[in-house]
């Protein structure tokens, strides 16, 4: 499906999911939707591990929030191993090596001599971002956040821990929020499509699968391959 620009709906909302690294596929995305002003666009986190290319992609997120679309960076769980790992609030920061942190240091040119000094190597606006992560955005009818909810409780009651972390307790089954979640952090093959519960959108970039981006108001679904820059669009029922 190629959709012209002319075509394209005013005020549009894109969420997009976990990049991991991956910055050619997020480059070739973003080109591909070019959000402008009155846009908004969710990321919703795990910006960083795994991948070869993290420092691109925060570069390329600092360089978005420039644009003249509103854009919403959520914290993954990624993001918060790594902020503990250098120091600041988060959790476990003792597991961010082993979790595709490593390839993350790499790339700032960080080395096995002078990890201990990370910080050093990591440029003031990419620590900036990292702090200026939310945890959530709630527009309704959706609540965008990086792994889940716990589905017991109501949106007030919900811990930063959890929105981070949960997986199958929030997954495989129903909540009450009285919104759609829209979550990232467990990889899955296609969209996970569950109205009017949820809609997961970390469909694997990383392991090889595809980066997918949602666009609520014409109800799109783009979607790159990973080493490839060509993303293709379909239509996605998403209410």
């Amino acid at each position: 499906m190629v959709l012209g620009r002319k075509n394209r709906a005013a005020n549009r909302l894109f969420a997009i999911g976990d990049i991991h690294g991956c910055a050619d596929e997020l480059g070739a995305m973003i080109k591909a939707i070019a959000p402008g002003r009155g846009d908004t666009v969710v990321f919703v986190g795990d910006y960083i591990d795994r991948g070869p290319s993290a420092r691109d992609v925060i570069e390329q997120m600092i360089e978005l929030g420039r644009s003249p679309a509103e854009t919403i960076f959520l914290k993954g769980n990624h993001e918060d191993m790594m902020l503990s790992f250098l120091g600041f609030p988060g959790h476990y920061g003792e597991s961010f090596l082993f979790n595709g942190g490593a390839q993350t240091l790499d790339s700032y040119g960080i080395v096995e001599d002078t990890v201990a000094r990370s910080i050093e190597y990591l440029p003031p606006a990419h620590i900036d971002f990292l702090h200026g992560l939310a945890t959530s955005y709630h527009r309704p009818p959706y609540l965008f956040v990086h792994a889940g909810i716990v589905p017991t409780r109501q949106l007030e009651e919900q811990s930063v821990e959890d929105m981070l972390w949960i997986r199958q307790e929030f997954i495989f089954n129903a909540h009450e929020i009285g919104a759609t979640v829209v979550f990232g952090h467990t990889p899955m093959r296609t969209v996970m499509v569950d109205l009017p519960y949820k809609l997961g959108i970390d469909t694997g970039l990383v392991y090889g699968g595809k980066l997918t981006c949602l666009e609520f108001t014409e109800g799109i679904a783009y979607q790159v391959a990973r080493g490839s820059k060509q993303v293709k669009a379909q239509a996605i029922a998403l209410a």
